[in-house]
């Protein structure tokens, strides 16, 4: 049988789906199934490098209107080939129409990944905006959708509680745990970068600048109490806030000696330098950034609007409400060096048991067989 994901984009600066689409679409072709892994890319964007990848990347240039992922190349693709399933990921651009239209009438199962977007705050968020969306850039998709793609029990309680009945089919993300060589790199450069990291205890937030991300909040949090020799890392994406406008508030505020921040784009993840992520989101459907600093040894303070309560159950952190976050980062940080270590040893073992691409792989292939199976 033959599949294909759809994904608006690879670049890294739209943030985890970009990473963990194109890590599932590989461990399935690992698997010995005909994968292929389609995107839109903008005028002057790199093509992605097949250099390392099993599944078939193909790429599709956007046109005008370019923010709602039109592609007219990638339509036509889906309407003169034969896949068996069509996995499409993220809502509300004409990437998901171009697959609906092509899986209705080839009568072939349409599964959508929300990858966050139906859960919480993320729904409601500008919810006129999504409205305008559902029912004119992909009307009926929802509804003829075969099945869904849930990365977390909580995620797919969020798509039951709006009313969708198909199957949904709960594959978290898998992790790549870093080497010890990429460690040492990662920790070498960001001390180049930052020789004062080197110094001082480093609390890391790495993520999208986005309000989602409660990131404003986080720097008013730390900056209103004594941290110690504790230094806060921001480190992103930038989307809804630019490098310098962070920068601004917390000049504004007198934190240039307490809080660092950078942009994250083609730089190395920087957990090698931390010894605590904080993540204290409005809601995440997955939260590949928590999973990838538990590889990493670094453990986790999280809100509990992410689906990671196991993380005080596995001694890998703390999932605690936002009311609650500012209490439990005084004890995160007031926790022993040796003790904080333990938690990130726990955490590292922990994840690396738990979230495996090959499993995740095999769960959503054995659903698309499934759910082609019905349609017959």
């Amino acid at each position: 049988m033959r599949f294909c994901h759809i994904v608006p984009s690879l670049a890294d600066r739209h943030g985890g789906p970009s990473k963990s689409v194109r890590a599932l679409a590989n461990a399935q072709a690992s698997i010995g199934e005909a994968v292929d892994l389609l995107t839109s890319i903008e005028p002057g964007t790199d093509i992605p490098s097949p250099e390392g990848n099993l599944a078939l990347i193909r790429t599709f240039p956007r046109i005008a209107p370019r923010w709602l992922c039109r592609a007219p190349a990638l339509n036509r693709h889906l309407a003169a080939s034969a896949y068996d399933c069509v996995h499409n990921h993220a809502l509300w651009l004409l990437t998901l129409h171009y697959a609906h239209i092509a899986t209705q009438s080839k009568r072939v199962p349409l599964v959508i990944s929300p990858r966050g977007m139906l859960s919480g705050w993320a729904y409601t968020h500008r919810r006129w905006r999504k409205r305008l969306a559902e029912l004119f850039v992909h009307p009926g998709a929802f509804r003829d959708a075969a099945g869904w793609h849930a990365t977390s029990p909580e995620e797919a309680d969020d798509i039951r509680a709006l009313g969708f009945r198909q199957p949904v089919c709960v594959a978290p993300n898998g992790i790549d745990p870093p080497t010890d060589t990429q460690c040492a790199e990662a920790r070498r450069e960001w001390l180049a970068r930052a020789p004062q990291l080197g110094a001082r205890r480093v609390a890391l937030f790495y993520s999208r600048f986005h309000r989602k991300k409660r990131l404003r909040e986080l720097i008013d949090l730390w900056l209103s109490a004594p941290r110690g020799d504790w230094l806060l890392l921001l480190v992103g994406l930038p989307e809804e806030y630019s490098v310098a406008e962070i920068q601004g508030w917390i000049d504004a505020a007198a934190g240039r000696d307490r809080i660092l921040v950078f942009d994250g784009t083609a730089a190395p993840p920087p957990y090698a330098i931390a010894s605590l992520f904080l993540l204290p989101s409005h809601s995440e459907n997955f939260g590949m950034v928590v999973a990838e600093a538990l590889a990493g040894g670094v453990p986790a303070l999280v809100t509990d609007t992410t689906p990671w309560r196991p993380l005080e159950a596995a001694g890998a952190g703390w999932c605690v409400p936002w009311t609650s976050y500012a209490v439990t980062l005084q004890t995160a940080l007031a926790t022993p060096p040796a003790e904080l270590a333990a938690h990130g040893t726990h955490g590292r073992r922990w994840v690396i048991e738990n979230y495996s691409w090959e499993k995740s792989a095999l769960l959503l292939l054995n659903f698309y067989h499934h759910l082609a199976d019905v349609r017959r």
